[in-house]
C-alpha cells in the first residue's frame, strides 16, 4: 500500500525528470535515437567522444536508481508504475540489440529495469505493449 512517502519520492523523482539536461537526455532516447543498427547504437552508447554519449548514460543511470529504489522496497511499485513507464520504454527500444552480448558476457541491459519488469506483472505487460508498438511502428 503506497504511502504519503511514497508519494513524496515519486514527486522528487519527478522533479528531477524535469532538470534540463535530463530532459535533453531523455527527448533523445525517446524520440530523437532511432538506431538501426548495433554499431549505430555504440556509437553512442560506448563512444565517451559522441555529443550524444552523456545523454545516453544520464537516461538510464535515471532509470536504473529510480528502478532500483522500486526493487529496494523504497517506493511502492504500484503507485510508481502508475506514472512512471519510460524507463520500460527505453528497455523495450533498445533491449534487442544487447541480448545477444549478454549472452556471451553474462551482464544484463538495464539489468534493474529488466528485473522490474520481471517481477512486477504491470510492468511486464507494458513492456510488452512497448514491444509490440515497436513492431508496429517499423
Amino acid at each position: 500500500m503506497a504511502t504519503a512517502a511514497d508519494a513524496e519520492l515519486i514527486l522528487k523523482l519527478y522533479e528531477l525528470r524535469g532538470e534540463e539536461t535530463l530532459r535533453k537526455a531523455r527527448r533523445f532516447m525517446v524520440f530523437d535515437f532511432n538506431p538501426k543498427t548495433l554499431e549505430e547504437l555504440r556509437a553512442v552508447s560506448r563512444d565517451t567522444k559522441s555529443e550524444h554519449n552523456p545523454y545516453w548514460r544520464q537516461a538510464m543511470s535515471y532509470w536504473e536508481m529510480a528502478h532500483s529504489m522500486v526493487l529496494r522496497g523504497a517506493i511502492d511499485p504500484d503507485l510508481f508504475l502508475d506514472s512512471s513507464l519510460e524507463g520500460i520504454l527505453i528497455y523495450a527500444k533498445f533491449h534487442h540489440f544487447h541480448a545477444e552480448t549478454e549472452k556471451q558476457s553474462g551482464n544484463p541491459f538495464m539489468g534493474q529495469t529488466a528485473a522490474l519488469i520481471a517481477k512486477y506483472p504491470a510492468a511486464k505487460a507494458r513492456y510488452e505493449l512497448f514491444l509490440k508498438n515497436f513492431k508496429i511502428a517499423n
